[in-house]
């Protein structure tokens, strides 16, 4: 049984999500509703809540200040926003759980399921790159939390030379040779990496524009990368690919 709190200014929005939960995730309990940061604070000292389903724009004290308010996060947090692309992409980036309003029931589910097989809580290094990602939004961001088996590990985009799929996971490889195993498909890291820096050049690899050493013509074309790697362009991507190259 998981422990769930709601916390939204918008009393709908709660009763909504209460209801969602109830009909979809059996699995939860919903232990409090709160309609202020204030009243989350007290609701969740008391209960000690698995998870927070919690807004971020609220008066007087918004969903971030209010985990501040938090000096050890032992809790999961689930935010419910209705935020632009960019800020979703944030979201993305610092490997946070994120609903968008209306909430889904297959969104909410799959949310419910991730939760389930997490082994840790929320880091507060998670919400400080959310808030520094959120301020720039970006196409690309200039850091990413990468969740792997052992917990989270925080690197420079600029730093990821390229990113193979294997089956459900990702080898993310660092431009000092080091490889992350990441516990995210390929098409995961695209949709959170994409952008003017990164392409997606062939199903089995994502690719840091910034880190190509040369491309060949030859045997059909290929892309050699700073360690010597050699990456083949599906002929669907070639086109593409070329304009993208040309304003690098």
């Amino acid at each position: 049984m998981i422990k769930a709190i709601i916390i939204d200014d918008e009393q709908n929005c709660v009763e909504m999500l209460e209801w969602l939960l109830k009909t979809y995730c059996p699995i939860v309990t919903v232990v409090a509703m709160c309609n202020s940061g204030e009243q989350g604070i007290e609701a969740i000292m008391k209960h000690r809540p698995d998870v927070v389903f919690l807004d971020i724009e609220m008066p007087r004290m918004n969903g971030f200040d209010m985990l501040e308010k938090f000096e050890h996060l032992f809790f999961e947090v689930v935010f419910t926003t209705a935020y632009n692309k960019f800020a979703i992409k944030a979201f993305r980036y610092s490997a946070l759980n994120y609903l968008l309003k209306p909430v889904d029931p297959d969104d909410l589910q799959t949310t419910i399921k991730r939760l389930e097989e997490k082994k840790s809580a929320l880091e507060k290094e998670q919400l400080r790159l959310l808030l520094e990602n959120m301020k720039n939004l970006n196409p690309t961001a200039q850091r990413i939390a990468l969740s792997t088996g052992d917990g989270l590990i925080f690197v420079n985009t600029a730093d990821i030379m390229y990113c193979q799929a294997e089956s459900n996971y990702t080898n993310v490889v660092m431009s000092n040779r080091n490889k992350v195993l990441v516990a995210k498909t390929l098409k995961d890291i695209d949709e959170t990496l994409s952008g003017k820096d990164f392409f997606r050049v062939h199903n089995s690899y994502l690719i840091n524009m910034n880190q190509i050493k040369k491309f060949v013509r030859g045997d059909g074309g290929y892309i050699l990368m700073n360690d010597d790697t050699q990456i083949t362009i599906a002929r669907s991507k070639k086109e593409e690919f070329f304009e993208m190259f040309s304003k690098f």
